[in-house]
């Protein structure tokens, strides 16, 4: 296997970390698994060329990517259009997604991990044809990433007491809007103060994210109008994975989701995979089962299929 990473040095934790040396000792673990590794490191502007440009060649099969959320997304549309594999490095805030992959959290554990991980394919979503690994989500955590952005951080820590302090202001004066949700054909008009939909259902007992990648099923979740007490209280039982215990808060599961917004405000904005996007006046996701070549560490639960890999580098 012939593997790209790219490394965007302005992206998570690789603002503070010495990049060149990462470069060498992911250079050294993959030759030590019998696979050839070259390094490419870019900044933000240079990220999506750098990922055409090495997802277009065809002499390699794989890209290891690493900096924060949008980086990671990023790769993974370029990897889906093009049919190449995905490896994650653990650099981001969160690594919602290197969690249900099994990657370990420390970057010098996960290194040579990867570097003998298995290839399995993943389920990927899109979003009105944007493709996503985590998570699309409307109403709270776009207010909370909104505040997040106006302040100043610098490393992983900072940008996690910066989400802290983001989100006091949407729990405190939590938003309304009305939707019509239809999934898998069956509609109903709402008023929510949280929408979102997870490319696999998520897990409990921890923060949410999937413990599968190829479930085959999205995940779809809201909650009603919130008064400040309840949206705190769903906030600590997002966080500590106990929300299938919180009266305000509904989980179900689908292929396919169409949301409309009927009263959508002028600026309205959406998070794809933790970053802000406009939020269009409907919204249709749908799932692409094992439509993602990934480096895995975590056993898939479906049968491989080599279908859904070909229909997403076709959607390209």
């Amino acid at each position: 296997m012939r593997i790209a990473a790219v490394l965007n040095r302005e992206g998570g934790t690789l603002r503070t970390t010495d990049v060149e040396r990462l470069c060498a000792d992911l250079g050294e673990a993959f030759a030590g698994a019998g696979r050839h590794l070259q390094c490419c490191v870019t900044d933000g502007a240079g990220l999506l060329e750098t990922l055409d440009e090495q997802t277009g060649r065809d002499d390699i099969d794989c890209i290891v990517a690493g900096g924060g959320d949008g980086t990671v997304s990023a790769a993974a549309a370029a990897c889906w259009r093009s049919g190449k594999t995905l490896a994650i490095l653990p650099c981001g805030t969160m690594n919602f997604f290197a969690r249900t992959l099994g990657v370990p959290l420390d970057l010098a554990e996960a290194v040579p991990a990867l570097a003998g991980a298995n290839e399995a394919l993943a389920d990927i979503a899109t979003a009105n044809g944007r493709p996503f690994i985590h998570q699309f989500s409307v109403g709270m955590q776009p207010r909370m990433v909104i505040e997040r952005e106006q302040q100043d951080y610098n490393s992983r820590l900072g940008k996690i007491l910066a989400s802290a302090r983001a989100a006091l202001s949407p729990l405190m004066r939590p938003p309304s809007f009305p939707a019509v949700v239809t999934a898998d054909g069956a509609a109903s008009k709402t008023h929510l103060s949280l929408l979102a939909i997870s490319t696999n259902p998520h897990g409990e007992g921890h923060l949410p994210y999937p413990d599968t990648f190829d479930a085959g099923r999205l995940g779809l979740y809201r909650a009603p109008p919130l008064r400040p007490r309840a949206a705190l209280q769903l906030a600590a039982d997002l966080t500590l994975g106990n929300w299938s215990a919180n009266g305000d808060f509904e989980a179900a599961s689908a292929d396919r989701v169409v949301v409309e917004f009927p009263r959508r405000k002028k600026g309205a904005k959406a998070v794809v995979d933790g970053e802000l996007v406009d939020l269009e006046p409907e919204v249709d996701v749908r799932l692409q089962r094992q439509a993602l070549r990934v480096l895995s560490l975590a056993e898939p639960v479906q049968a491989p299929s080599s279908a859904g890999v070909k229909a997403g580098a076709a959607a390209g």
